[in-house]
């Protein structure tokens, strides 16, 4: 296989730019994710990618629910301030305004919209990201607007 062409052909998958929100016990935690896409409609369902190796995932399969903040075009510093590993979790939503959602994972006040989920499944044992399937239980409209895109930030990930 071409390796470079495999890398240009995967980054030219769509994706959106995303803060997922998670919760375990009283512990919050949010992380820039793009690795998303909904899987069914009945019931709502959404499969999210996340590093196996995060102390997300490890809040993830503990708590068992998470947020996805939608953010707008003009948000990608938003994005970016969650994209680098805190030292302290929990530490990048001290200066972030959120509050919980139904779930208790939190919801950013600024998002242009988002849904909480319960995680039904996690799969994906041979690669070095799983893969969470959540139902979407809750969801919000702040503001209708087109959303930020991967392509929008002149980020690449995958490939």
């Amino acid at each position: 296989m071409d390796l470079q062409a495999k890398k240009i052909a995967l980054r030219k998958i769509p994706h959106g730019v995303y803060i997922v929100g998670v919760k375990q016990d009283a512990q919050l935690n949010a992380f820039t994710a793009t690795w998303l896409t909904q899987v069914s409609f009945t019931p709502p369902l959404v499969a999210l990618g996340i590093k196996k190796d995060s102390h997300s995932f490890a809040m993830i399969q503990q708590g068992r629910v998470f947020s996805v903040n939608l953010l707008g075009k003009d948000q990608k510093a938003l994005a970016e301030h969650f994209v680098k590993p805190a030292t302290v979790v929990g530490e990048k939503l001290r200066t972030v305004p959120h509050r919980p959602g139904a779930t208790g994972a939190p919801v950013l006040t600024d998002a242009i919209a988002y849904f909480e989920c319960e995680v039904r499944e996690i799969a994906n044992e041979r690669g070095d990201h799983a893969i969470v399937i959540g139902e979407v239980v809750e969801a919000g409209v702040h503001r209708d607007e087109p959303a930020l895109t991967l392509v929008d930030t002149g980020w690449h990930y995958g490939g």
